[in-house]
């Protein structure tokens, strides 16, 4: 009989929840591994500056305990990566933090390998001037200041440091920054199954149910591996996988439909073929994993940049909708002139859903405005806090009372939905390393330990 490994993803990202139903029908098909990514770059720079979670702490432990108890009851390796949504030491010890609740809460003993992904400022540093650190497009050249300056500089881990951390035989690996795919990955390549087959799998298993139609981030999916092959499942009634709904998510978040770089290689789909097999079930096959000359490992680092202060308004006035690039412009020139003496260093910049809130410079509609209302959100980033507050202040009273041409009523121009209009968003971060390491041990930089519970 082929030799097959069962994986069950519960949720495209920790704490995005999933239906005890469709959890409860993936455990009956006696998964080998109970498997969830837990971050992502996607929500930009300020988590990882910050040293904060994006997801809700509550919602993690809702999702963490479920898998806990079910890994822990049936004998399962529970993997999570990205711990905390960055994977930074803070991300780390936050997520360490819930499992120890939940261990003392429902009385089970947790043996838990961590794996560690913040790297140290000054090895980084010495890797550049060894010319061992990369750009990675579209990133300009690091510098030293970049890398000094960042708060938090984390290495994007592969398949490698999790492979070591499953013969420590725990009941849980939580790692820092994590490449999605090495999650899912890691056990069954161990086992000895395709490098390639499971990579592509775990690039789909990582968003769980987004594969199916309708896809939804907020529910279970199934994946099975074989010799040469894979298969994948819905497990709620709801959505189904169609050899469309998993051929487009092998397209999710590429900048090539074909070629995927990871740690250490390339996965290359020129070869894939996609088959409905029939009960929902889609097969795949073809995939292959090139390694690379050498081995490389992401690095992502931010910095603070200034502090934020916004103001949410809207406007209904058609005339001031035809008038507002001018009257946008105008504001702008107001307030560069009434702080000119000050020789301020700050961002001024409206955002005008409606119009081009969304797109922005990219917007392909740009003759006419169809909208009969616009939002505006006026944000304005300084070295301080309350230059922030100053700037946007100005540039908000002076955009409410703002004489724009054929303007009839005298009263504001602006509502404002809330009363104090203007918000401190708090510090404001930047990528300044989004970089590739080179590496001789793709193990050794991700130092891993173990925790009794």
């Amino acid at each position: 009989m082929e030799k097959e490994f069962r994986t069950l993803s519960t949720t495209a990202i920790l704490g995005y929840g999933f239906p005890l139903e469709s959890f409860e029908s993936g455990l009956a098909k006696q998964p080998d591994l109970i498997a969830a990514d837990a971050g992502s770059t996607d929500p930009g720079p300020y988590y990882l500056g910050a040293g904060v979670s994006f997801t809700d702490r509550n919602s993690v432990k809702r999702d963490l305990k479920l898998m806990l108890l079910a890994g822990k009851s049936r004998k399962i390796p529970v993997i999570v990566g990205t711990a905390g949504g960055s994977g930074a030491e803070p991300h780390l010890e936050w997520c360490l933090d819930i499992v120890r609740e939940i261990a003392q809460e429902e009385k089970i003993s947790l043996r838990v390998a961590l794996i560690h992904a913040e790297f140290d400022k000054n090895m980084i540093l010495e890797e550049w001037k060894a010319g061992r650190v990369k750009s990675l497009e579209p990133a300009p050249e690091l510098t030293e200041e970049a890398i000094l300056s960042s708060e938090h500089i984390v290495g994007q881990m592969g398949i490698e440091p999790f492979i070591k951390a499953l013969e420590l035989d725990c009941d849980l690996i939580l790692a820092g920054r994590s490449y999605d795919p090495a999650v899912f990955a890691a056990l069954p390549v161990k086992l000895g199954f395709d490098r390639g087959l499971a990579l592509h799998l775990g690039k789909i298993l990582e968003c769980a149910a987004i594969c199916a139609s309708p896809g939804s981030g907020s529910d279970c999916i199934f994946g099975t591996l074989g010799t040469d092959w894979f298969e994948l499942e819905a497990l709620s009634p709801k959505r189904k996988c169609t050899t469309t709904s998993v051929a487009a998510h092998t397209l999710y978040e590429k900048s090539n439909p074909y070629l995927l770089p990871g740690p250490g290689g390339m996965l290359d789909l020129r070869g894939c073929s996609f088959t409905d097999v029939g009960n929902g079930k889609v097969r795949v096959k073809g995939s292959k994993f090139v390694p690379a000359p050498k081995y490389t490992i992401k690095l992502e680092g931010t910095h603070c940049v200034g502090y934020r202060t916004i103001s949410i308004a809207g406007t209904r006035d058609p005339i001031m909708i035809r008038e507002i690039d001018a009257t946008v412009t105008a504001v702008k020139e107001r307030v560069a002139d009434n702080f000119r003496d000050q020789k301020w260093d700050y961002h001024l910049n409206f955002i005008l859903y409606g119009k081009d809130g969304v797109m922005g410079a990219l917007e392909p509609e740009r003759n006419n405005i169809r909208s009969h209302e616009l939002g505006i959100v006026i944000e304005a980033v300084a070295e301080t806090q309350k230059l922030a507050d100053t700037v946007c202040a100005f540039a908000r009273s002076t955009m409410l009372h703002y004489g724009y041409p054929g303007r009839i009523a005298t009263a504001g121009n602006l509502a404002f939905p809330f009363s104090p209009s203007d918000f401190h968003a708090g510090p404001v971060y930047e990528f300044s390393v989004y970089h590739l390491l080179e590496c001789d041990d793709p193990v050794k930089p991700f130092r891993i330990e173990t925790i009794e519970l």
